[in-house]
């Protein structure tokens, strides 16, 4: 009977754990090993930003949505819908999900297809689409993301946003995200933001840029 009652409580309290009870989003892991992007970012960087950092706001947006409506919802729609700690949780944990697929140690260094033709028509080329997201990272005061986007136009376009700033807010579609909140470069880079820059592109999969272009639905 002590053994049973014994049980029943071990069985009640771990429901009542919300941790075990309402974890609605998990860590996605890395498509590549840790030290797979070194030199250009270190595995010490990756411990940090993806071990750390981006564990963070997974843990945090699960405990800030348990118990409300946001519990159930998919991460685009809390981005499109909620305000706050909230949404800058949710944001964040996209956007670092979104940047970490963008990044191979075997990326495909050039848009092709249709995707490179929309490159040329809207920037004029791949080296100027290239200047012109250096200029945006480098221009961005603070921390932040610089997004290459397809508005709903069709037209391809760079974005700016301070913080968690995500432009599925804005009803474009992101194609490629570039992180630079300082934990993003600083163990490798210090403050030099430009050569964090320049080191990261040989990084950037352009054929997972151009499959997120040519997937219009």
């Amino acid at each position: 009977m002590i053994h049973l009652l014994f049980t029943f409580l071990t069985l009640f309290f771990m429901q009542q754990d919300p941790t075990k009870r309402t974890a609605p989003f998990e860590m996605q892991p890395l498509p590549y090993a840790k030290e797979a992007l070194a030199p250009a970012i270190s595995a010490e960087t990756l411990d940090y930003h993806y071990g750390k950092h981006y564990k963070a706001y997974v843990e945090k947006l699960n405990e800030l949505v348990r118990n409300t409506p946001f519990q159930t919802m998919n991460l685009e729609q809390i981005i499109c819908d909620a305000e706050g700690p909230i949404f800058n949780n949710a944001a964040q944990v996209w956007n670092h999900e979104f940047y970490f697929d963008t990044l191979s140690p075997e990326a495909h260094h050039e848009p092709s297809g249709d995707f490179r033709e929309a490159v040329d028509r809207w920037f004029g080329s791949f080296a100027l689409l290239k200047e012109a997201l250096t200029k945006a990272c480098l221009s961005l005061f603070g921390s932040g993301w610089v997004w290459l986007v397809e508005e709903e136009s069709g037209r391809l376009a760079i974005v700016s946003e301070p913080n968690a700033g995500n432009p599925l807010r804005y009803h474009m579609r992101p194609l490629l995200a570039i992180d630079v909140w300082e934990h993003a470069y600083y163990i490798d880079y210090r403050n030099r933001r430009a050569k964090a820059i320049e080191a990261i592109w040989p990084l950037i999969d352009w054929q997972a840029v151009g499959a997120r272009y040519v997937a219009h639905d």
